[in-house]
């Protein structure tokens, strides 16, 4: 049978498809016949064709050893013999890497059940050997067995990082060391903590050896360089000591414009890794200015050939990009996403400043990318600090005279736009006529002569602009905007600008919301075109992003305005859905019934059934699942598929099919599909109340399951999804005044609690944990204190929240090797996280009732109390403050036996530069006064001398609003203790309030409890308040319950002197009156 088989895999390899598929029905059959395992044993031992030898090795392992355990024990024991026997004798490394793999097949068999000591004995001689070929195949070896089976060498590992240790000093035979490396790689996941000092002294070997594999293979050199990702991944710990030495060398590369783009990016890509895990280690050895100094002149290089994929490669993620120019971008974005911004910023501005003035357009280029993948990281810094500079230096780039230049900076205005947030709205006259002035620039421009990256970043930037605004900003210029939209619509003939101009009418009617409603027939009409035609691959796109302009449309035109329109949308969903095989497709449609949800509430009951079951069957799926198989299986294994080789019926082993591959990934769009299959479920159900509740348990039965999902985004919906459900059954409860008879919310609670408490504590991504604490607290908020009714869960919450502000979290994972670095300044991202922990002190307060929350703020008084002192960051004494204002509300009486904590802090704040600090700390004073009662009265002449001093000097009209509110509620609380001659007057010139509208309920409590005591000097106001008292009624500056005070008030004075009355609103404009007189006649 061996000749036979001979000439069946040579016949494989004819370039003749006739030919091919007559051997592969040959070969088929072949497999069939008991002797194939000694048939191909005897190829690889004596075929002459190398090719047909790799081809023989490999076929054992794909065919023969996934079928092992049905082999019987003779067979097993003549191919563990030949391929041993092979490795010794094979000259081509192709082959014998082929019988490796198909070795540590049979090892991830044999040594866990104690088979084959043979191949140990093999691994020990050949590693050993002193003759350098028998070392390398001993290493090679070694490295496929560790891949494959490296649990069974774990046991072996301290002799193992021994040898190592001899090996990277192996000068004879650089294959060795390069093995020696893959096998470290694949057993750092198994070295503990006692086999961590053993690792350590290895690095610095291992360094040299990386750089000669740089000059002779720069693929190997790759490879090699994965040892460092996976120590920082699996065990930091072993890299700490040579961080330094480690960023420097892999500057060094990256720097080095005469080597590879992938190695030049694989090093960089480490360096970002790097400063995720280890920011602080990054800060105390001093390499920001050095990364900075090797990554930016970087990004100042052109591209070999000027073209608009080049130019797109810097404007994407960093897991896409191809290019050090476009990566080094994302070394920045990695810089100041984990970096304190005060480290970051200065030595940053030394090298973008020149760059701005230079006369290079590619180093003008340069500097605004570094500005705008700053932002996101850095923006309450650049917020308080360059706002109005850079925003000058954007419009100045999108002016420039170079095309690359404009593509920029209109990037980088779209990132201001998205993070720097509300300020830079303030800039909108300033900003809108510049973009529209661009727009009208660009579509002058025949199709052809266009630039499809200017024509999105320009539209991108509009886009975030205006999403962003409020609707009072856009409104001056929607006329403008819509009508450049809509005749875009009409007369482009690219697809791409249509895209960009559907999109662009979603983002428009986020802020302009019902003042869209003149234009809302045309756009329908527009949108119908492409929502129903899909005939090519380009409409298709155009469907897509026209429903997603549609939910827009749905959620922020009105619920009456969209209502005739809302299931005939359901209805078209649906039917694309079931016509189309497409997730972009039923992912935007899942937004579209999302958002139509808002419209109709429970009247959407209708269509929840079958909407659900497609929304679960999105979460459930594993399609868009990709395996990537192994290098030779794109070579050897290209004439016929895996069903080939393999007998009906047959398959592998204990799920040894994936030893022939090395890893999966999950095509975006299904990842996406996924993500908004679980935020539409969520939102859903908090919008169709009860008629969710038959579907409500399946929905998070499922959708809980993957809240451990590999992406972190699909992460945050299902955690966000899950708690939308608990809100929602609670909700229904409530509002329906239906008994939980089933105990079903505290099932829901009981599984979601301790799901939360464990992603808080050992999740990796920051951003996710970020909206566990969210979605916790929301849950407190809504259902109160059923969430911890269990005091295993009241205690695994303030434990979690504990943990989070002391930076013990996986996701804050610094070791204590870094305790010496500067902990007053932290990323702002941290900081974020930090807040999400802390606000859930207030919220735990009102949960459980001040008095039973006592003991649990006692243990976070000390870790938040630090951070109010004088030298901190303002983000820090701002956030502390606030907390303990709010929690000071929320607990009532119990807040007194911590008075003489809370009260020096609450004084020293009202004194601070920073107005944000002092306005927390003036509503922090009010809410003590309000819930300390008699304990803090000797206080008061202290507290109203402060405030008075404040408001004399005061110029922050937010700062002031507080005060009133804080001296109201001192009035409020013991009125005896307040000069009322002296302060009512100055709280008289302060009204109406101008920013804090919040502190209106206070204030006006305040002035009609004053007035239904009949206190003389408040009847001395009434002309004033009446003037006051116009200027709010029936604004949205007063909630609904402040509105009814402030009419009875006004009835009641009018009822005692209806000519003094009207003497009074006289002198109001006209306006006014007629709003007070319409007041007393309601």
């Amino acid at each position: 049978m061996a000749s036979s088989l001979e000439d069946i895999l040579q016949r494989l390899l004819v370039p003749d498809n006739a030919v091919i598929q007559q051997a592969t029905n040959e070969l088929r059959k072949a497999f069939h016949d008991p002797g194939i395992a000694a048939a191909l044993c005897h190829v690889l031992c004596t075929t002459e064709n190398p090719q047909l030898r790799q081809f023989a090795a490999v076929l054992l392992r794909k065919r023969i050893v996934k079928q092992w355990k049905k082999l019987a024990p003779e067979g097993q024991q003549q191919i563990r013999q030949t391929f041993l026997q092979v490795l010794i004798q094979e000259p081509q490394h192709v082959v014998r890497r082929a019988v490796a793999e198909a070795v540590s097949s049979i090892a991830k068999h044999d040594l866990g059940e104690g088979k084959w000591p043979e191949l140990l004995q093999f691994l020990t001689e050949y590693t050993r050997s002193s003759v350098p070929a028998q070392r390398e195949v001993g290493m090679l070896l070694m490295s496929a067995v560790a891949h494959t089976a490296g649990e069974s060498l774990q046991p072996h590992l301290r002799s193992l990082l021994s040898l190592f240790s001899t090996l990277l000093d192996d000068k004879e035979n650089r294959a060795v060391q390069f093995h020696t490396i893959k096998t470290m790689t694949a057993l750092v996941e198994y070295v503990g903590t006692d086999d961590v000092p053993v690792m350590r002294p290895l690095i610095p070997k291992v360094l040299p050896v990386i750089r000669d594999l740089i000059l002779q293979d720069e693929d190997q050199a790759c490879e090699a360089l994965e040892l460092f990702d996976e120590l920082v991944e699996c065990e930091v710990t072993i890299v700490v000591p040579h961080i330094k030495v480690l960023v420097e060398f892999c500057l060094e590369v990256g720097a080095n414009s005469n080597l590879g783009d992938n190695l030049r990016v694989k090093a960089l890509s480490f360096i970002s890794w790097l400063t995720k895990l280890k920011k602080k280690t990054i800060l105390k050895h001093k390499l920001v200015h050095p990364i900075i100094s090797v990554v930016f002149p970087i990004m100042t290089l052109p591209p070999e050939e000027e073209d608009e994929e080049d130019e797109e490669d810097e404007f994407t993620d960093g897991a896409e990009v191809s290019r050090p120019s476009a990566f080094a971008s994302q070394v920045i974005d990695t810089l100041a996403l984990h970096l304190p911004p005060e480290k970051l910023l200065q030595p940053l501005m030394q090298y973008v400043e020149p760059a701005l003035q230079s006369e290079n357009p590619y180093h003008r280029k340069a500097a605004l990318i570094c500005l705008a993948v700053l932002v996101e990281g850095c923006s309450d810094y650049i917020r308080h600090k360059y706002l109005q500079a850079l925003l000058q230096v954007v419009c100045k780039g999108i002016q420039d005279s170079h095309q690359v230049v404009r593509h920029a900076a209109l990037f980088t205005l779209g990132q201001f736009s998205e993070h720097l947030q509300p300020d830079i709205s303030k800039y909108h006259a300033d900003i809108l006529p510049l973009l529209f002035d661009y727009m009208g620039q660009v579509r002058s421009q025949p199709d052809k002569h266009k630039s499809l990256i200017g024509v999105t970043k320009m539209y991108y930037a509009l886009e975030m602009f205006c999403e962003n605004l409020s609707t009072e900003m856009l409104l001056p210029y929607l006329p403008t905007l819509m009508e450049t939209v809509l005749s875009t619509l009409q007369t482009s003939h690219s697809p791409h600008v249509k895209e960009l101009a559907i999109s662009a009418i979603g983002a428009t009617a986020n802020a302009a919301k019902e003042h869209m409603l003149p234009y809302f027939t045309q756009v329908i009409e527009h949108l119908k075109v492409y929502l129903v035609n899909t005939q090519l691959e380009d409409d298709r796109i155009l469907q897509i992003q026209a429903i997603d302009s549609l939910g827009v449309l749905a959620r922020q035109i009105g619920a009456e305005n969209f209502m005739p329109l809302a299931e005939e949308c359901i209805q078209l969903g649906l039917k694309l859905i079931q016509d189309n095989d497409d997730p972009d497709l039923r992912r935007c449609t899942y937004g579209l019934f999302s958002s139509i949800s808002i419209v109709l509430k429970v009247n959407m009951e209708p269509y929840l059934a079958t909407i659900t079951k497609l929304m679960i069957e999105s979460v459930k799926s594993a399609e868009g699942v990709v395996a990537h198989y192994k290098e030779e299986e794109n070579s050897v294994f290209q004439v016929f598929d895996e069903e080939d080789l393999t007998a009906s019926g047959e398959e592998g082993e204990n799920g040894m099919d994936d030893d022939d591959i090395e890893g999966y990934s999950v095509e975006n769009a299904y990842l996406e599909e996924k993500e908004d299959s679980c935020n539409a479920l969520g939102e859903i159900a908090s919008n169709t109340g009860m008629a969710f509740i038959p579907f409500l348990e399946q929905c998070f039965s499922e959708v809980i399951k993957i809240i451990d999902h590999p992406a972190s985004n699909v992460r945050k919906a299902a955690i966000t999804s899950v708690g939308q459900f608990c809100c929602s059954l609670h909700k229904a409860f409530t509002e329906t005044n239906t008994p939980d008879q089933t105990g079903a919310l505290n099932k829901l609670i009981v599984d979601t609690i301790p799901s939360f408490i464990e992603i808080i504590n050992t999740d990796a991504d920051r951003t996710v944990v970020m909206a566990t604490l969210e979605t916790t607290n929301e849950m407190l908020k809504v259902i109160g204190g059923l969430v911890v009714a269990d005091e295993n869960h009241l205690n695994a919450i303030t434990t979690s929240a504990r943990n989070v502000l002391q930076g013990k979290t996986m996701c804050q994972g610094e070791d204590e090797d870094d305790d010496d670095v500067d902990d007053e300044q932290q990323a702002e991202y941290d900081a974020m996280l930090i807040e999400c922990a802390g606000d859930l002190v207030p919220t735990l307060a009102t949960a459980i009732g001040g008095q039973n929350f006592a003991p649990y703020f006692a243990g976070f008084l000390p870790l938040l109390l630090p951070k109010t002192k004088k030298s901190n960051p303002v983000s820090d004494k701002s956030f502390a403050i606030g907390i303990f204002s709010e929690t000071i509300k929320n607990m009532g009486p119990a807040i007194v036996p911590f008075i003489q904590h809370l009260y020096p802090v609450l004084v020293n704040g009202c004194r601070d530069e920073d107005d944000e600090v002092r306005n927390n700390a003036v509503y922090g004073i009010g809410t003590l006064a309000e819930s300390s009662g008699e304990a803090l009265y000797p206080k008061y002449p202290e507290l109203l001398n402060i405030l008075f001093n404040l408001v004399s000097k005061e110029d922050k009209v937010q700062v002031i609003d507080n005060i009133c509110g804080a001296v109201c509620r001192l009035i409020m609380s013991n009125i005896s203790g307040v000069p009322m001659e002296q302060v009512l007057p100055i709280l008289m010139q302060c009204l109406p309030l101008k920013q804090d509208f919040e502190e209106n309920t206070t204030v006006y409590s305040c002035i009609v409890n004053l007035f239904n005591m009949r206190h003389p000097l408040i009847i001395q106001q009434i002309p004033v308040l009446i003037g006051v008292f116009a200027q709010v009624l029936g604004t949205k500056q007063i909630k609904p319950d402040t509105q009814i005070l402030l009419v009875g008030m006004i009835k009641e004075v009018h009822q005692q002197s209806p000519d003094n009355f009207q003497k009074i609103i006289s002198s109001l404009p006209p306006e006014l009156v007629t709003k007070m007189n319409m007041a007393v006649s309601s």
